[in-house]
């Protein structure tokens, strides 16, 4: 099952499922940006909209985007705001969403389903404001290193996604190649359980003026 196929079947019970790492990334990404301030943003990845509701209350315009035909139908029923438009695409692929620049650019547990980090900051570097910031959450290298990736249960059994593990310092040289430099680093518990191992990794990035 592909990756787009995977999250068409997700999508039913996405929001629904317990799933300890889309609950604590949304926290975790509120926290981060909860003192930026941006007009616009470039949402990739945006599932069933976890995200885009907050994205709309603090931005005037908002184009959030995904690969996944379902995902996105949860997303428009989940989100009606004129400011919020929803666009189908695989990131990999040549962006067709190039029609306004853009002051924030987010990816929530995303990037770990691309094996290549450097095209996509690259396009993502490309689409900012000079001083505009990229987000970036994802399942931590930690918790992919003793075996997690993203599953569902389905009546068929358990699905697991594909996944390509990123250290830190893949996601460090990838931004710093592209113009993009390391405003914060961020790791995230269970339970605020420092003694734990993380379960998210957030980057805040920034394109120089």
């Amino acid at each position: 099952m592909s990756i787009q196929q995977a999250y068409n079947q997700w999508a039913v019970q996405y929001d629904t499922n317990e799933n300890k790492t889309r609950d604590l990334e949304a926290k975790a990404m509120r926290s981060v940006l909860s003192g930026i301030r941006f007009s616009s943003c470039l949402e990739v990845g945006c599932g069933t909209g976890k995200n885009t509701v907050w994205f709309a209350e603090k931005a005037e315009c908002v184009t959030a985007v995904d690969f996944s035909e379902a995902m996105l139908a949860k997303a428009r029923e989940k989100v009606r705001d004129f400011r919020v438009s929803f666009q189908q695409a695989d990131i990999t692929g040549p962006w067709t969403f190039r029609e306004r620049m853009y002051e924030l650019v987010t990816f929530s547990l995303v990037l770990e389903h691309i094996e290549h980090l450097e095209p996509v900051l690259q396009k993502a570097a490309a689409s900012l404001h000079p001083g505009g910031y990229v987000f970036i959450g994802e399942l931590h290298p930690f918790k992919q290193y003793s075996g997690s990736k993203a599953r569902f249960d389905t009546a068929e059994g358990l699905q697991v996604v594909d996944c390509y593990t990123h250290h830190v310092s893949d996601f460090t040289r990838a931004a710093q190649a592209n113009g993009l430099h390391i405003v914060a680093i961020d790791e995230y518990f269970d339970d605020n359980n420092r003694a734990d191992i993380p379960r998210i990794l957030t980057l805040l990035l920034q394109k120089g003026e």
